[in-house]
């Protein structure tokens, strides 16, 4: 697998990173275990998860995957916190208190010492920024925290908070942003692509297949077996299954059809090579997923069928956003 710097960092990452959402939910220990192993053998070393993520219990069986699985000098490990896990003062939000509360948390859990990239999981209105930021550089100055990143965050807030960390003199600068970008989303170019740029921040795209829908198997019904399916997961997935998404989804199975290979790679490719972009964040249910999305690394779209593919799921640029003339 492919490296890349993570931002105006010396971190380099895989160029896909595992996400872990569904562990300790849908994808059980063994399970995540065998992704793990298959994740790493191929090459990949980013490994995503959360502090809310099955109320705590993905980063517990990370950590318990940890050496006796997979070295842990072998996984780049992020999590984030922000995200409300219980009631109480310091059940989320990002206070200072609430904050370093969280990340001690975290680190029990995992069963290690730091966490190599430390995100805030979404902007916190209540909380003066700078106290915010205050807390991330206490965290990397106590060293339990190695880099930080942002997720969730709009472009103002993502500049702001990278002008504000840098002018501060701050412990760390913000690395990377994670935000949902995928043909099916393609939002984030209006401004915080731009911004991200700006200030040297590299892009995790998490939901880089459109929820499960750019892989095609929504076109003619919802599998039993599939995220669609679930009463949790099912207003996730219907989110993108618009008018709109069917017209990109028959386009990249065009593409596919005529490449030689699956939907899923096509619009995994298209997203993995997009400017700015570092690693898109891939979960599975099972490893047979997971190889699927593993086996995109052969694959570089021609440029022909790039082309289409932009022109396809292009979004409109209103004033002042689009590049003038």
């Amino acid at each position: 697998m492919e490296y890349r710097h993570l931002g105006r960092s010396g971190l380099r990452v895989s160029r896909l990173a595992l996400g872990t959402m569904t562990w300790g939910r849908d994808t059980d220990a063994d399970e995540a275990a065998n992704q793990l192993v298959a994740f790493t053998e191929a090459g990949g070393t980013l490994v995503d998860t959360a502090d809310v993520y099955a109320e705590g219990e993905c980063e517990r069986i990370l950590g318990a995957l940890l050496d006796d699985v997979v070295p842990r000098d072998q996984v780049i490990i992020a999590t984030k916190a922000v995200a409300r896990r219980t009631e109480g003062p310091f059940g989320g939000g990002a206070s200072r208190a609430a904050l370093l509360h969280a990340l001690d948390g975290s680190l029990r859990r995992l069963g290690v010492d730091h966490i190599d990239l430390w995100q805030l999981h979404a902007w916190d209105a209540a909380v003066p920024l700078d106290e915010t930021l205050g807390a991330l550089d206490a965290a990397v100055r106590s060293g339990k925290v190695r880099y930080t990143g942002v997720s969730n965050y709009s472009g103002w807030q993502l500049s702001t908070a990278a002008t504000m960390q840098l002018m501060s003199g701050g412990a760390t600068p913000i690395i990377s942003t994670q935000v949902e970008y995928s043909l099916a989303e393609r939002g984030i170019e209006r401004e915080v692509v731009p911004a991200a740029e700006h200030h040297g921040i590299g892009i995790l795209p998490w939901a880089p297949l459109g929820r499960g829908v750019l892989t095609g198997k929504y076109r003619s019904g919802t599998p039993a077996d599939s995220r669609g399916a679930s009463a949790h997961y099912a207003p996730y997935v219907e989110h993108h299954r618009t008018e709109r998404a069917a017209r990109i989804v028959q386009a990249v199975s065009t593409a596919a059809d005529g490449l030689g290979t699956s939907p899923l790679a096509v619009a995994l490719a298209w997203v993995r090579d997009r400017p700015g972009v570092v690693a898109p964040v891939i979960g599975a249910r099972d490893t047979g997923q997971l190889a699927g999305s593993l086996v995109t690394e052969e694959l570089t779209l021609p440029a022909a069928i790039r082309a289409a593919l932009d022109d396809v799921s292009g979004i409109e640029l209103g004033y002042p956003e689009q590049r003038l003339g």
